[in-house]
């Protein structure tokens, strides 16, 4: 039976571009210099929506783990909040590699990037520019803007698209951002409209109240989205990259079986890849909660 490490997780926070990104650090007990893995969410996601129960998979394994939020989501600063910028995010996931391996007591030669859905298209695009990661794992990735962004029929389109700038115009004038549900029920205005999608936010039990207070995003990324296709990158990455994608595809139209065509053909370009479909779970660890230590800021 492989061995399950004790850890101890602790608040820490490092410089992006001059604001705070708050971050969870796990360090695996009994581990003298364990590789780490630094992980993040997806679209409108924070750190509590279950990326703690991953980065304890990883301790429980022998690997240290740092969990960040973005920029303007959850505890780390920026002003206004809520706003998904991609350029930023991209930023800030090249700050907490840069700050992983600025830790003392783990292997900095082997930094592993984490990432799930749109978090997961920012580390295809990572992954082609940083060659010194030891490896990377994308989670059901956004690969495509424009298959993301005209999934939907073309009204909802033409809704999300007009709200989008509408928001731009107020950010440019100086206004408080226009905003839409982060996700919502088929039928919505919401940039996520999937079946199930808000059921399972109604699911969170003791987040549910928290996730619904802030289930909103500012409403310019929708006129950003379209552009962003980090699947095009796959072709210049050459560390080993994960690829784990969702069994059920879900459209307009139908829910089918069998990963996305297209996503999981842009993620097989990548020369040394291994993509896998099969159910995504991950369960809460049944043993006790890790041993929590004081927080502690990057200089």
């Amino acid at each position: 039976m492989t061995r399950q490490f004790d850890y101890v997780r602790s608040d820490v926070t490092f410089d992006s571009s001059g604001t705070r990104c708050a971050a969870w650090l796990y360090r695996p007990s009994d581990v003298a210099n364990p590789p780490i893995v630094v992980l993040a969410h997806g679209f409108a996601a924070f750190r509590e929506l279950r990326l703690d129960a991953y980065a304890a998979r990883f301790a429980e394994a022998g690997y240290a783990a740092l969990v960040f939020d973005y920029r303007h989501w959850s505890a780390s600063a920026g002003l206004p909040r809520r706003i998904l910028d991609i350029g930023k995010q991209q930023a800030d996931w090249e700050a907490a590699i840069e700050f992983a391996r600025s830790i003392d007591g783990v292997d900095t030669t082997r930094v592993v990037a984490w990432g799930s859905s749109f978090g997961g298209g920012h580390v295809l695009r990572l992954a082609a520019r940083d060659r010194r990661l030891a490896a990377a794992i994308v989670q059901v990735p956004h690969v495509s803007g424009p298959a993301s962004a005209f999934a939907r029929n073309p009204r909802a389109v033409a809704r999300l698209i007009a709200a989008g700038v509408y928001d731009q115009i107020r950010a440019w004038t100086g206004r408080s951002p226009y905003r839409l549900a982060a996700v919502g029920r088929p039928g919505d205005n919401a940039m996520m409209t999937s079946p199930g999608a808000y059921e399972l936010v109604e699911r969170m039990g003791d987040m549910r109240e928290e996730l619904l207070a802030e289930n909103d995003v500012a409403a310019r990324v929708a006129v950003r989205v379209p552009f962003y296709s980090p699947g095009r990158h796959a072709t210049a990455i050459d560390v080993p990259v994960l690829a784990q994608l969702a069994p059920t595809t879900t459209s307009r139209r139908s829910t089918r079986p069998g990963p996305s065509p297209g996503a999981y053909r842009r993620v097989r370009c990548a020369p040394t890849s291994a993509a896998t479909s099969s159910p995504i779970s991950i369960r809460s660890s049944t043993r006790s909660s890790p041993t929590r230590s004081t927080s502690s800021t990057a200089t």
